[in-house]
């Protein structure tokens, strides 16, 4: 009789609500992190963050009120969340979902063929397909 050895979920998880450009570009900074690594990225847009795709502002960095930061990420070459999701789906490891939900709330229904998401979900099918991730970050 053989035994089947299981193995944890190895996925990453990223939940980002919050449109600020600091916190799209950590949560793409994990994702590609993580497609380096060879392990396999979720990336799921809700409200602002989804807004922000929407909106095709991936470009600019756009610190409020801090210049100065956006002048040093700059001059230090940073990657542009542009890059960082360039490089994660480019990898072939990540996927990119948007939320009905959100899209519905934003009014935002017929920007939703042109976004470049994925794949377009509702909380049900989230939460399914999300079950057992250990590595889950929220921003």
């Amino acid at each position: 009789m053989s035994h089947r050895v299981s193995t944890p979920d190895n996925r990453v998880v990223v939940f980002l609500h919050s449109g600020e450009y600091d916190r799209v570009h950590q949560g793409l900074s994990i994702a590609a992190a993580a497609t380096a690594a060879g392990r396999r990225v979720e990336v799921y847009l809700f409200w602002w963050a989804l807004e922000r795709f929407l909106m095709d502002r991936l470009d600019e960095p756009d610190f409020a009120g801090r210049e100065d930061v956006a002048d040093r990420f700059e001059a230090r070459g940073m990657p542009t969340v542009r890059a960082l999701l360039e490089h994660v789906r480019e990898s072939g490891l990540g996927t990119v979902a948007g939320c009905t939900g959100s899209l519905g709330a934003l009014g935002s229904e017929s920007k939703a063929g042109d976004s470049g998401i994925d794949v377009w979900l509702g909380w049900s099918a989230i939460l399914q397909r999300t079950a057992g991730v250990t590595d889950r970050f929220y921003l």
